[in-house]
C-alpha cells in the first residue's frame, strides 16, 4: 500500500519535477499544427458559409412566400364624376320643375278655355275658378316638393359616387414560384456546388503548406540539436587537444606557436556552439510558434536524441499521374474554370424567357368589390408570370463573349499549370535520389574521417604526428558529421517535398 502511494506521489509531481519540458513527436507537432493554425480555422469557417450559400442556391427550387403591407395618403381623393355632373345631380329637381313650368303654363291656358266653355254651359265661372285655383296650388307644391326631392336624390347619387380615397390601406400575401427562367437557377445552384468544392480544395492547400511548414521548422530544430552535440564533441577534443600540447610546452616538445593554434582553435569551437545555441533556441521559438505553442514553451524532440535521422531508401519513379490526381492547386484551377462556365450559362439565361406562376390573397380599405365601402375586403388570385426579352442592343453576347474569354484564361492558366506541376515532380524525384546518394557517400565519408582521427590521436599519442596535423583530422571529423548531419535532414526534407508535389501530404 506504501508502494502504491509512493508511485501516486511521483506521477502526480512528476510534471512539475522535469520543469515545463514537452516532449513532442512529428505527429503531435503536425496535429497541434492543424488543430491552431489560425489560417485553417478561416478555412472551415469559409467551408460553412460556402455551404450555406449552397443551400440558399437550393431554395430557389421552392415557392416563396412574402407578405405586403402598405398605407398611403394622398391630398385629393379619386372623382369618378366631374364638376359639372356633380352639380347637374345636385340641382336634379330644380332643373327638372324649371322643364316642367312651360308645361305648367300651358295648362293654365288650358283650364281658362275649359271655364269659358263651361260658362257657356252653365256652370258658375266664380265655383270653377276657385277649383281650378286650388288645383293649381295644390300641383304647385307638389312642384316644388319634387324638386326639392330630386334635389335630395341626386346628392345622394353624387355622396354615394364619392371615393374619399385620401386614405388607402392595402395588404397582400404573394406566393411565387419559379417554373423556367432559363437555366439560371440551375447555373447558381452548379456555381454554389463548385465554390463549395474550391473552399475544401482552398483549405487542402493551405493545410499542406501548414504541414510542409510543421516539417521543415521540426527537421531544422533535429538537425540543430544533432550539430549542437556534435559542436560540444568537437570542443571537447580541442579542449582535450590543447592540454595535451600544453604538457608537451611544458615539457619542450612542443612549442609556443603549437598552443597559440590550438587556442584559435577552441576560441573557434566555443565560438560555433554558441551559434548553435542561439540557433536551437530560434528555431524552437519558430516551431513553438508554428505548432500554436507559446514561443518560450520549453520543448524536447523525440528525434533529438536519435542516432540516424534518415535511412537511404530506394528512388521513387515520377507519377505524374497521381500528382494530377491529389494536387488541390490543380483542383482549384478546375473549379475555377467550372466556375467560369457556369457563368455562361447565368448570362445566356438573360437571353431567353422567364415563366412563373405567382398567387395569393389581397385585401385593401377602401375596396371596390361591392362599390366603393370604407372596409377591408379582398380576394384570392393565381397567374402566369411571363417576361421576353426582346432587344437589350447585344449586352446579354457582349457578357457571355467576355465570360467565354476568361474560360479560355483558366484553361490556359490549368494546363500550364499541369506541365509546371509534372516538371516539378520530376524534379523533386532526382532531388530524392541525389539526398539519398549524398547520404550515402556522407556515412563513407564519416567512416574515414573516424580512422583519420583515430590514426591521428595514435600518432600524436607516440609523437609522430604534429598538433597541426591533428587539427586537421578533427576538422576533417568535424565537416564529415556535419556533412552527415545534413544529408540526412535533406533526405527527410527530399521526401517531405515529394509527398507535397504529388498531394500525398497528410
Amino acid at each position: 500500500m506504501k508502494r502504491r502511494n509512493l508511485l501516486f506521489y511521483l506521477f502526480t509531481l512528476l510534471p512539475f519535477s522535469v520543469g515545463a519540458q514537452r516532449l513532442l513527436t512529428l505527429d503531435s507537432c503536425r496535429a497541434m499544427a492543424l488543430r491552431n493554425n489560425k489560417q485553417l480555422t478561416v478555412s472551415k469557417v469559409k467551408q460553412d458559409i460556402a455551404a450555406n450559400i449552397r443551400k440558399s442556391a437550393r431554395t430557389k427550387y421552392l415557392p416563396h412566400v412574402s407578405a405586403i403591407g402598405s398605407y398611403e395618403h394622398t391630398s385629393e381623393e379619386v372623382s369618378i364624376l366631374n364638376d359639372g355632373q356633380k352639380t347637374s345631380l345636385g340641382n336634379l329637381g330644380t332643373t327638372a320643375v324649371g322643364a316642367l313650368q312651360p308645361a305648367m303654363s300651358g295648362l293654365g291656358a288650358k283650364l281658362g278655355d275649359v271655364g269659358a266653355l263651361l260658362g257657356q254651359l252653365g256652370v258658375p265661372a266664380e265655383a270653377f275658378q276657385q277649383m281650378s285655383g286650388e288645383l293649381s296650388q295644390q300641383m304647385g307644391q307638389s312642384m316644388q316638393q319634387l324638386g326639392v326631392g330630386l334635389n335630395q336624390e341626386g346628392q345622394k347619387i353624387v355622396d354615394a359616387f364619392r371615393t374619399d380615397t385620401r386614405n388607402i390601406w392595402a395588404g397582400s400575401i404573394l406566393l411565387t414560384q419559379p417554373i423556367f427562367m432559363g437555366g439560371a437557377i440551375t447555373a447558381v445552384n452548379r456555381m454554389a456546388d463548385v465554390n463549395e468544392r474550391m473552399q475544401r480544395n482552398s483549405a487542402d492547400v493551405r493545410e499542406q503548406s501548414t504541414l510542409y511548414q510543421v516539417e521543415q521548422s521540426y527537421w531544422q530544430v533535429v538537425s540543430l540539436k544533432h550539430k549542437q552535440r556534435l559542436a560540444e564533441a568537437y570542443l571537447e577534443l580541442v579542449k582535450k587537444l590543447d592540454g595535451d600540447v600544453q604538457k608537451m610546452i611544458e615539457e619542450g616538445v612542443a612549442t609556443r606557436s603549437d598552443g597559440l593554434t590550438v587556442d584559435v582553435k577552441v576560441n573557434e569551437a566555443e565560438m560555433a556552439l554558441t551559434r548553435v545555441n542561439d540557433g536551437v533556441v530560434l528555431s524552437k521559438m519558430l516551431l513553438c510558434q508554428t505548432i500554436g505553442l507559446p514561443v518560450n514553451e520549453q520543448v524536447t524532440l523525440a528525434d533529438e536524441a536519435s542516432e540516424n535521422v534518415a535511412v537511404v531508401t530506394l528512388t521513387p519513379q515520377p507519377d505524374v499521374e497521381t500528382a494530377v490526381g491529389n494536387r488541390p492547386e490543380l483542383r482549384l484551377l478546375q473549379d475555377a474554370i467550372d466556375v467560369s462556365r457556369e457563368a455562361t450559362h447565368l448570362l445566356k439565361a438573360g437571353n431567353l424567357p422567364q415563366v412563373a406562376l405567382t398567387g395569393g390573397y389581397a385585401v385593401s380599405n377602401p375596396n371596390v368589390l361591392n362599390g366603393f365601402e370604407k372596409k377591408f375586403a379582398g380576394f384570392w388570385h393565381v397567374g402566369l408570370l411571363m417576361r421576353v426579352p426582346i432587344w437589350n442592343w447585344g449586352d446579354v453576347r457582349y457578357k457571355v463573349r467576355a465570360s467565354k474569354g476568361a474560360t479560355t484564361i483558366a484553361s490556359l492558366e490549368y494546363d500550364e499549370a499541369r506541365e509546371k506541376i509534372e516538371l516539378q515532380v520530376n524534379q523533386v524525384t532526382y532531388k530524392v535520389d541525389e539526398a539519398n546518394k549524398r547520404l550515402t557517400l556522407a556515412q563513407s565519408s564519416v567512416a574515414r574521417a573516424d580512422e583519420n582521427l583515430r590514426i591521428a590521436n595514435l600518432g600524436f599519442q607516440e609523437g609522430v604526428i604534429t598538433p597541426t596535423a591533428v587539427m586537421e583530422a578533427q576538422t576533417a571529423w568535424l565537416q564529415a558529421q556535419s556533412q552527415k548531419i545534413d544529408a540526412e535532414i535533406e533526405v527527410k526534407l527530399s521526401q517531405v517535398e515529394l509527398q507535397k508535389a504529388l498531394g500525398t501530404l497528410r
